[in-house]
C-alpha cells in the first residue's frame, strides 16, 4: 500500500514538473519566436516629462529633446560599429568581408531595438556567435554589445525576457565553446555578471510597470469618485426638482378640483375645463416621477434620441419599425388584440423601445429566424410579447450582449410593470412584458383626445 502511494505521488510530481516545463517552453516560444520581428517602435518622450526634466530649455529645443533616447541609442550603435571595425582590422585582408558582416551584426541590432526589439536580440546573437567563432572567446566588445542589446530589449518589452535571453545566450555560448574547443574560463564570470546586470534591469522594468499600473488605478479611482459625485449631485437635483414641481402641480390639481364648488351654477363647459386641468396635472405628476427615475439613473442618455428635436416614437410608428427590420432580413408579423386607445407618452415610448430592442436582438442573435410581435390592449394597461424562433445560421459574436435585456427591464420597472425574458424550448427567445396604465392617466388622455 505504501509503495503504491509513493508511486502515485512520484507520478503526480512528474506530471507537475512536465506541466511547468511545458508552460516555460510556451512562454519562451511566445516571447522570443512568435512575431519576433514585429514592428514595435519606441515612442518619443512626453512633452510634460521633458518640460519637467529640462524646464530651462526653449520650447523648440524641448520638442526636439523628445527624441533624445533614440539619438543616444543611434550614437551608441555608431560607436559599436567603429570600435568593432577597429578591433578586427588587424586580422588581415582575408577576413575583410567577414569583418564587415560582424560589424553590421553587432552594431545594427543596437539601433534595431528602437523598432523591432525581439528581432534585434536574434540578430545580435548571430553577430555574437560569429564574433566569438571567428576570434575565440576573448572579445569583450562582443559580450558588452550583446549585453547592451539584451538590456535595451528588457527595458522595451517585459521583465521575464531577461531570464529567457540569458538562458538562450549562454546555452549557445556553451555549445559554441565545446564546438570550437576554446577556453571556457571566461564564460562563467561573464554569465554571472550578465545575470546580475539583467536582473537589475528587469527589476527596473518591473518597477516601471508597477508604477504605471498604480497611476492607472489612481486615475480610474479618481474617475469613479468624480462619477459618484456627479450621480449624487444629480440625485440632489432630482429631489429638489420633484419637491418644487410636484408642489406646484399638486396645488394646480387641488385648485382645479375645488374651483367648481366655489361658484354657484357652474356652467358645464367650465366644470369640464377644470376637470381636464386636474386630470392633466395628475398625469403630469405621474410622468414627472418616471422621468426622475431616468435622472437618478447612471445613464442619462438611455432614453435620448439621436435627434433631440425629433418627436418621441409611439406605437403609431410600429409599422415603420417593422418595415425597417423586414428590410434588414427579419421575417416578422404583428398581431394587435383589443381596442387600440391613446396611452400616456411614457408608456407608448417604453413599449416602442421594448419592441425595437427585442427585434434588434433577434436580428443579432437569431439570424434567419422568424419573429412575432403581439400587442394586447387590456383594461389595466398594455401587454407585449415578442418571440423569435431558433437561428438558421451561426450568429456573429456581438459585444455587449445582455445590456439590451437589462435596458428593457429598467423601462418596465420604471413604469411599475412586470417582464420576463428567456429562451424557448425550440431554441428561440421570448420577451413578455406588461405595462400598467393608471385610470386617471387614461381618462385624461381620452378627454384630451376628444
Amino acid at each position: 500500500m505504501n509503495q503504491t502511494t509513493h508511486t502515485s505521488q512520484t507520478q503526480d510530481n512528474l506530471r507537475s514538473e512536465a506541466r511547468i516545463a511545458r508552460g516555460a517552453l510556451h512562454w519562451l516560444r511566445q516571447d522570443l519566436f512568435v512575431d519576433a520581428f514585429a514592428f514595435h517602435p519606441m515612442p518619443p518622450l512626453e512633452d510634460a516629462k521633458v518640460a519637467r526634466w529640462v524646464p530651462w530649455l526653449p520650447e523648440r529645443l524641448r520638442h526636439g529633446a523628445r527624441w533624445l533616447p533614440h539619438s543616444i541609442v543611434g550614437l551608441f550603435a555608431g560607436c559599436v560599429f567603429l570600435a568593432t571595425l577597429a578591433e578586427r582590422h588587424g586580422l588581415g585582408p582575408v577576413h575583410g568581408v567577414f569583418n564587415w558582416i560582424v560589424c553590421v551584426l553587432l552594431a545594427g541590432p543596437v539601433a534595431l531595438t528602437l523598432f523591432r526589439p525581439v528581432g534585434a536580440f536574434w540578430l545580435s546573437l548571430i553577430g555574437f556567435v560569429l564574433a566569438l567563432g571567428g576570434s575565440g572567446l576573448s572579445s569583450p566588445l562582443a559580450y558588452l554589445t550583446h549585453l547592451a542589446v539584451m538590456t535595451l530589449v528588457v527595458l522595451r518589452t517585459r521583465p521575464r525576457l531577461a531570464l529567457e535571453m540569458w538562458l538562450v545566450t549562454f546555452a549557445v555560448a556553451a555549445v559554441l565553446t565545446s564546438v570550437v574547443s576554446a577556453n571556457a574560463g571566461d564564460l562563467p564570470p561573464v554569465a554571472v555578471f550578465s545575470g546580475l546586470m539583467l536582473t537589475a534591469v528587469a527589476a527596473v522594468r518591473a518597477w516601471r510597470e508597477e508604477r504605471r499600473h498604480v497611476v492607472e488605478t489612481q486615475t480610474a479611482t479618481a474617475e469613479e469618485r468624480s462619477r459618484r459625485t456627479l450621480l449624487e449631485e444629480r440625485a440632489t437635483i432630482a429631489r429638489e426638482l420633484h419637491d418644487v414641481v410636484a408642489h406646484h402641480m399638486s396645488v394646480i390639481a387641488i385648485q382645479a378640483e375645488a374651483a367648481p364648488y366655489r361658484v354657484k351654477d357652474t356652467p358645464p363647459e367650465l366644470a369640464t375645463s377644470f376637470a381636464t386641468i386636474r386630470e392633466n396635472a395628475v398625469a403630469a405628476l405621474t410622468e414627472l416621477r418616471r422621468i426622475l427615475g431616468v435622472v437618478r439613473s447612471e445613464d442619462p442618455d438611455a432614453f435620448a434620441e439621436s435627434d433631440p428635436e425629433a418627436p418621441q416614437p409611439t406605437l403609431a410608428s410600429l409599422e415603420s419599425l417593422l418595415d425597417s427590420v423586414r428590410s434588414a432580413g427579419l421575417i416578422v408579423e404583428a398581431v394587435i388584440t383589443g381596442a387600440p386607445r391613446p396611452l400616456p407618452q411614457g408608456v407608448e415610448l417604453s413599449a416602442y423601445r421594448i419592441v425595437q430592442e427585442a427585434l434588434s436582438n433577434a436580428l443579432r442573435h437569431s439570424p434567419g429566424a422568424d419573429a412575432r410581435v403581439e400587442i394586447s390592449y387590456v383594461l389595466g394597461g398594455l401587454g407585449l410579447r415578442i418571440i423569435n424562433g431558433a437561428p438558421s445560421r451561426l450568429a456573429k459574436p456581438s459585444p455587449g450582449a445582455g445590456h439590451g435585456v437589462l435596458g428593457m427591464r429598467e423601462r418596465v420597472q420604471m413604469l411599475g410593470g412586470e417582464m420576463t425574458a428567456d429562451h424557448t424550448e425550440d431554441g428561440g427567445f421570448e420577451v413578455a412584458a406588461f405595462l400598467p396604465v393608471a385610470k386617471t392617466s387614461t381618462k385624461a388622455a381620452g378627454e384630451t383626445t376628444a
